[in-house]
């Protein structure tokens, strides 16, 4: 499947990017080979091949001990921080 101009221009518009002129080829092509990828993904037969409910099946993956490994510097960075109040870092509201 290939995308056409007009498509890439609808996807950009959807996703709130602006794209210019000069720009637009270079996605048409990439977004196709993507697409193309997918498409020869779904091609291949995997009709015999049991899902996996996990990578690591019969096998032991081995994790190290949980514990703390550096000090806590909370207070240096709430210091640090152009305003905090009970702890939390107060931040301009960006949203209305």
């Amino acid at each position: 499947m290939s995308l056409t101009r007009h498509d890439v221009e609808s996807i950009a518009y959807l996703a709130r990017l602006s794209l210019s002129d000069a720009e637009l080829p270079a996605y048409v092509d990439s977004l196709s080979k993507i697409l193309h990828l997918v498409e020869q993904l779904n091609a291949a037969d995997t009709a015999d091949v049991e899902p996996m409910a996990h990578p690591l099946a019969d096998q032991v993956q081995r994790l190290r001990d949980d514990v703390v490994t550096e000090e806590d510097r909370r207070e240096k960075y709430q210091r640090n921080a152009p305003a905090v109040e009970a702890g939390l870092y107060l931040v301009p509201k960006v949203i209305e």
